[in-house]
């Protein structure tokens, strides 16, 4: 019986144009590829019968005219041929493969291809590209444990692609294995960080929605602060600030400090907000800044009108002359607060300052305020010292200040947070 030369089908597959279905693969454009399949030669030796090699050949020009279903039936007739050898049947496998998958035969492309990876004859960048396909068409086709399977053994066998790792990622998560997702979100997020590459916002995303599947509520924490860290929104800002205040523990006393995140991220939205914030100041000693939330509630249109015009009026008032009598006071509260035997007086007044303006002075004598020591609430004056430098445009010691701040009654949460802020990249 007659012989024909029979090409390896990668090479064939470049001449009926199958790169557009299948770009993983790494095939040659269709219109340089007649020549590279005319000049392909099969291993030494290995030919193919001509009742094989026919109905491969008659198949393949249906592909080309985009009868996939037909030349599928075409490729069945080798099939009944007896005594098959191993080149014969790669290439019907070969061709099968490429075949379904252009009729959307998930599951025989599938098989061929696996077949003709387990052939052993494909060249290893070849042979690469064809498991990475292969992972990518069971995740279109929504087959997650085949994806798993075939992303997983890409990713082992070297492939470099960011795309696979995410692609094997949602496959768990779509699968609903959510622990393993977890895990290797986390691993593939640690190592973007120790790389110095941002993490990708679908697998942050992923991390944070992982979380809220299996009620992971610190989890949940971690990851939403990652998240808004690289890809800082405003409904993420909120998001944060509230869950803090809602924290169990989280002191009443540091509501003043929550508006203050909140004014220098997501800015004050209501009146209620600039009132309540400015009198929270007042009540606190801190009128000048109380001042300055009154005036941008004014400037923003959201103070001066309806039933609350004449109490807000009245409040600004308040707040600017209580704002003036203490820059006429300062030397005599400065001698005080520095003749007390505990450095709270200073811290408090330096930040007034700042918040007045006045940053070297009011900077200086919080931080003479913090080395003097027995505070009241350490945490608070550090808290506050991060802030004020922050307001200074200190960004590098704002970062070590609130480094430091501990404890768990939000206070080292929210000092979390103003890291992110002040970190935060420019628009």
């Amino acid at each position: 019986m007659s012989k024909l030369r029979f090409a390896p089908l990668l090479v064939l597959l470049t001449a009926v144009g199958l790169s557009a279905t299948l770009p993983s693969l790494g095939l040659v454009p269709a219109a340089h590829a007649a020549d590279t399949a005319d000049n392909a030669q099969p291993p030494k030796g290995e030919t193919v019968r001509a009742e094989v090699g026919l109905p491969l050949q008659a198949a393949q020009e249906l592909i080309k005219q985009q009868k996939y279903k037909e030349a599928l039936a075409k490729i069945a007739e080798t099939d009944a041929v007896p005594n098959k050898t191993p080149w014969e049947t790669f290439n019907i496998d070969h061709m099968r493969g490429a075949a379904a998958a252009r009729a959307g035969e998930t599951e025989l492309a599938g098989k061929s291809f696996a077949a003709v990876i387990a052939s052993g004859r494909l060249a290893p960048a070849e042979q690469a590209k064809v498991v990475q396909a292969l992972g990518n068409m069971y995740y279109d086709a929504k087959n997650y444990p085949q994806a798993i399977t075939w992303l997983s053994r890409s990713l082992k066998e070297g492939g470099a692609d960011p795309q696979t790792r995410t692609l094997l990622i949602q496959s768990y998560y779509l699968s609903n294995d959510i622990p393993r997702a977890t895990s290797e979100l986390q691993s593939a997020i640690a190592a973007d960080e120790s790389a110095a590459r941002t993490p990708s916002e679908i697998e942050l995303k992923l991390l944070v929605s992982c979380a809220l599947k299996s009620n992971d509520k610190d989890g949940y924490q971690v990851a939403l602060e990652k998240l808004n860290t690289y890809y800082p929104k405003k409904d993420y800002w909120l998001d944060l600030i509230v869950r803090v205040q809602n924290k169990p523990g989280f002191s009443d006393r540091l509501v003043l400090d929550a508006y203050r995140l909140k004014a220098a991220t997501v800015q004050l939205q209501t009146s209620a907000e600039f009132t309540d914030m400015a009198q929270l100041s007042l009540v606190a000693g801190f009128p000048a800044e109380a001042k300055k939330i009154f005036d941008q509630g004014y400037q923003a249109g959201l103070l001066g009108t309806g039933p609350d015009a004449a109490k807000q009026k009245r409040l600004q008032d308040q707040a600017g002359k209580a704002a003036s009598d203490d820059l006429k006071s300062i030397a005599q509260s400065e001698t005080a607060a520095v003749n007390a035997k505990e450095g709270t007086g200073q811290v408090n007044l330096g930040f007034a300052l700042v918040t007045a303006g006045q940053f070297d002075k009011g900077l200086r004598l919080m931080e003479d305020g913090l080395k003097k020591g027995n505070l009241k609430r350490a945490d608070d004056a550090r808290l506050h010292l991060g802030i004020a430098y922050q307001l200074a445009g200190q960004k590098d010691k704002a970062i070590q200040a609130f480094k430091s701040v501990q404890g768990n009654d939000g206070a080292a949460d929210l000092a979390r947070l103003w890291v992110m802020q002040v970190n935060r990249p420019l628009n």
